[in-house]
């Protein structure tokens, strides 16, 4: 692997200077890097809030409440110091921009830490995926920790870019910014004692890291199992009851406000002295539009607030928690030793963000962020990432089959679905669609095809290489020539959402790297997304769906009733193919 790794005695070296300068400054001798004067900051250890200067050096906290001088003060008397956010749970794919975009998009929103999983990326290109994330992501203003990718894929029963078990991913454990193994999926092979499955659970606790879970609603016997087997946390909650089941048993609770699910108005019960210390923040899927209009860690902060929730509670579920979690011991409060990262709001009624530092460097204010390189990635894996296509033009003919297939049926507002028995032709007076999901990583030319009910689509095809966790294309259509049209033209562009109209690509957000992400800054990628999102409205796509998120979740063979693979529609629940 890449990553740089210095000798014992030099890191050393370079530790005790740095460390001698902070004692210089904690004990006043010295003046420090910065000072943020008069500030009222929140104390996550006495659940108050407190006053006093703050000094950095060597971009930690040196000291709080003394007289300190410092080479930079900035007078922050009317306003509040917060910690640096933390999202305990996301995959920085899902934003579909590099990560430099994605830093650029979260830091003006107090977000300096995330805990990413990059199993998308790693369905499509396996551990060189991991290694891209990785460098791609280094020395970045946000600090992003990895979880390791347990379920690629995500069953045996669906068809990714490679096939991870435990011994291809455990060398990428000694990477400093590894913390454990991300979220367990096959919470069905877990409580079932497969092999294959507890062998990862195994490996990462030898190396003592974490286990983060994924076991929506499961109960009993299976339950704990599935605890037992050594899965730490769940972000999968979307009831207080399912909650505190799990937290019973010594769970951790991520409670999840993203794009795809939300479900923190459903757990703000938690939000209390008796629980919130077993709660932390994540967002799971983070789109463009979301991150630009609502914000990241911070809206569920502010949310939380206007809710009701006592604002410590909150701000703690916002960073320290998740710290203490991830073990990650010099970040989430405001004190010596800790990392100068600090979030500078009004107040916590409107809570705007004033300021943000990281490592006692001011990155934003006066709604101006500052600029930062992009990380530099191996050529060879930036080669590797745009070339992730490999299927054979497609026509009509390959969508065509007089046979029944499953009927799925959608869930306004949900990405649950219903068995609502078979089809065995489009009908769009019954609003029965065409749906495929062609393999695209080794030109196997495995095409599951199946019906689809509640899309809404009169015309036309919508065809994208997102699709969770596998991304292979999956393709809708009123036709079949329009579906093949479609997802020839996510080929031709290396990846993507098409949205086929009139016989011609009439709305389209390229995504070149890995068939997940843009090279485009975020802003155009929004744009380009929204518009592709008029089209398919104009299209007859129903108003109330998303209609690419909707797409990208039907492939996913891990949440019921039916999905749809490369092989045809399953029952998840009996992970059997109808």
């Amino acid at each position: 692997m890449g990553f740089h790794q210095e000798s014992y005695t030099g890191k050393i070296n370079r530790m005790l200077a740095a460390k001698q300068r902070i004692v210089s400054v904690a004990a006043g001798r010295e003046a420090a890097d910065l000072v943020l004067k008069n500030a009222s900051y929140v104390n996550v250890f006495s659940n108050r809030i407190c006053q006093g200067n703050i000094a950095v050096a060597e971009g930690l906290v040196a000291g709080i409440g003394c007289d300190y001088r410092g080479l930079q003060e900035v007078d922050v008397s009317g306003s509040l110091v917060l910690p640096g956010f933390i999202d305990a749970h996301i995959h920085l794919e899902s934003a579909m921009v590099s990560p430099k975009e994605f830093a650029k998009a979260v830091l003006p929103h107090g977000t300096t830490t995330v805990i990413t999983d990059p199993h998308e990326i790693a369905n499509v290109m396996g551990t060189d995926g991991i290694e891209y994330m990785l460098q791609a992501t280094e020395d970045l203003p946000v600090d992003v920790r990895f979880m390791l990718p347990s379920c690629v894929p995500a069953t045996p029963m669906d068809e990714s870019g490679a096939v991870l078990d435990y011994r291809a991913i455990d060398s990428f454990y000694s990477h400093p910014r590894v913390l454990g193994l991300a979220e367990v999926m096959n919470y069905v092979g877990t409580v079932a004692g497969d092999s294959q499955v507890l062998e990862k659970i195994a490996a990462a606790q030898s190396y003592h890291k974490k286990i983060d879970g994924h076991a929506p609603g499961i109960t009993g016997y299976d339950l704990n199992a599935y605890v037992a087997a050594g899965v730490y946390s769940d972000h999968e909650c979307s009831d207080p009851a399912d909650a505190l089941r799990k937290l019973e048993l010594g769970q951790y609770i991520m409670i999840r406000e993203g794009t795809a699910a939300r479900n923190l108005q459903a757990l703000l019960p938690l939000l209390t002295p008796q629980y919130a210390d077993r709660c932390m923040f994540c967002c799971d899927d983070k789109h463009p539009s979301d991150l630009l209009e609502k914000g990241h860690i911070d809206y569920l902060v502010k949310a939380s607030i206007q809710a009701g929730v006592d604002p410590i509670l909150a701000v703690k579920a916002a960073c320290f928690n998740a710290a203490r979690y991830f073990l990650l011991n010099n970040r989430g409060a405001i004190a010596p030793g800790y990392l100068a990262d600090f979030v500078v709001i009004d107040n916590f009624s409107d809570f705007h963000i004033q300021k943000v530092f990281k490592r006692g460097e001011l990155m934003f204010s006066g709604g101006v962020l500052k600029d930062f390189p992009a990380a530099q990635v191996d050529p060879n894996l930036v080669r590797r990432a745009h070339d992730t296509f490999h299927v054979a033009p497609l026509s009509a003919k390959d969508f065509q089959d007089p046979r029944s297939r499953g009927l799925i049926g959608l869930v306004d507002g949900e990405i649950l679905t219903e068995d609502r028995g078979y089809a065995d032709r489009i009908d769009l007076d019954r609003d029965i669609l065409k749906i495929a999901v062609i393999e695209r990583h080794k030109n196997t030319r495995h095409i599951g095809i199946g019906y689809l009910q509640g899309y809404g689509l009169r015309e036309g095809a919508v065809a994208t290489s997102i699709s969770h966790d596998s991304h292979n294309i999956i393709v809708v259509g009123a036709d079949e020539a329009s579906m093949a049209a479609a997802a020839n033209c996510v080929v031709e562009s290396r990846g993507g959402i098409v949205v086929w109209k009139d016989g011609r690509c009439a709305g389209q957000v390229a995504l070149p790297i890995a068939g997940i992400m843009s090279e485009d800054p975020l802003e155009q990628v929004n744009q380009d997304l929204e518009h592709a999102k008029s089209v398919a409205f104009s299209l007859g796509v129903s108003s109330g769906i998303d209609p690419f998120m909707t797409l990208s979740f039907l492939a996913l063979p891990v949440i019921p009733t039916l999905r749809l693979t490369t092989r045809g529609v399953i029952d998840v629940n009996t992970q059997q193919y109808i």
